[in-house]
């Protein structure tokens, strides 16, 4: 296993190719050979996440069986377990393994005693890929019991890589955008029974379930669909706001899924609508994908609901002419040269030269539609 000077090669590697703006599959192919010589491993399971919500928009798994994704999701959203997502990205390191969550005896988690250890897979390690101050997404390294578990040392240098790991997430959506056309097959209609069951489609389900990297039928159906029937088993029915999510297609496009229950002459019937993201929705997340900074993502807010520089002043309480700076760094940031532009880069997502990635600004309302 390498150590000193070789393992600091493998990190400068690996955040070298993290810059080249690769798709999650280039990002994939390029990672994970350097990240396995330093940090060897049997399997792995990676996603990236829409930073709004941290619920996965692309997911990817070498060495687990192909219908490991609807467990997964059920031990993160339903069950008790260590060493959790959610838990993990509340962490200062972000990082932790299997056997330092559990103090060496991994049947505390009901992951490992009812999924890994059937598998012959013993030890973990989970990495939040935060850039930023966002999640981009996440990445879990297994190894099998004839292994020795992940020292701190392999910890670490996950640790150090995930940031670069995050921003190549992060740049590889923006190169993404360039020159996207086309239109979907309209809105996809999902039945499913409270087992998970598909009960029925309309035919442009079908388009979208391929779209989603699944097929039409029970056994194909993706793990998106999974994540919104976990959460809405999950959430009380007489809420009035049904679960919904917001995803990244393998074409590139970007999709919204809606679920809630329905009335049936039988049980209830879970429905899942699955339609193109409008651009409002995709506003947020192009101003995350240009990284501009707080202040900026407020004034471009304001740019897209119509305010005056005037307004914008006032309700910003600073002078016109800061007004004007921003609104000069925002036009550089994006490759525009007005308000109008600038309003016609959001709108019409399919023109940004560069893709897109999901974080809502502040909950001011900023970048509703105009």
């Amino acid at each position: 296993m390498p150590r000193g000077q070789a393992w600091d090669d493998l990190g400068t590697a690996i955040s070298h190719v993290c810059r080249a703006g690769l798709d999650l599959d280039g990002l994939r192919e390029a990672v994970l050979p350097r990240l396995r010589r330093a940090v060897p491993f049997d399997a792995v399971w990676g996603a990236a996440v829409d930073p709004a919500t941290v619920l996965f928009t692309r997911t990817f798994g070498e060495g687990l069986p192909e219908n490991s994704g609807p467990y997964f999701v059920e031990n993160e959203y339903l069950s008790q377990d260590v060493n959790k997502w959610t838990e993990l990205a509340q962490t200062p390191a972000r990082v932790d393994t299997l056997m330092h969550a559990t103090t060496s005896n991994p049947n505390l988690s009901g992951r490992y005693r009812d999924f890994f250890e059937p598998l012959g897979l013993c030890d973990e390690l989970r990495a939040v890929l935060r850039s930023g101050g966002r999640c981009w997404g996440l990445i879990c390294l297994h190894r099998d019991k004839a292994e020795t578990p992940f020292s701190r040392d392999e910890a670490r240098f996950v640790q150090g890589i995930a940031p670069h790991v995050a921003e190549g997430l992060r740049l590889g959506l923006v190169r993404q955008a360039c020159d996207r056309t086309g239109s979907s097959a309209g809105p996809g209609l999902i039945l499913l029974t409270r087992d998970g069951i598909l009960s029925g489609s309309n035919q442009a389900a079908d388009w979208w379930l391929e779209e989603l990297g699944g097929r039409p039928g029970v056994s194909g159906l993706p793990v998106q669909i999974s994540v919104l029937r976990t959460l809405l088993l999950r959430k009380d029915l007489a809420e009035p706001a049904p679960p919904s999510l917001r995803i990244q297609t393998k074409s590139g496009r970007w999709a919204i899924l809606h679920a809630s229950w329905t009335a049936t002459a039988g049980e209830p019937v879970m429905a899942v609508i699955v339609e193109e993201a409008s651009p409002a929705e995709l506003a947020p997340m192009i101003m995350a994908a240009y990284a501009l900074t707080e202040r900026e993502r407020t004034v471009t807010g304001l740019v897209c609901q119509g305010k005056s520089t005037r307004q914008m002043a006032d309700l910003l309480h600073v002078t016109t002419d800061t007004i004007q700076d921003h609104l000069k760094s925002v036009f550089t940031r994006t490759g525009v040269h007005s308000r109008g532009d600038l309003v016609a880069t959001i709108l019409r997502h399919e023109y940004i030269p560069r893709a897109t990635a999901g974080d809502p600004i502040s909950p001011s309302g900023a970048f509703a539609a105009p």
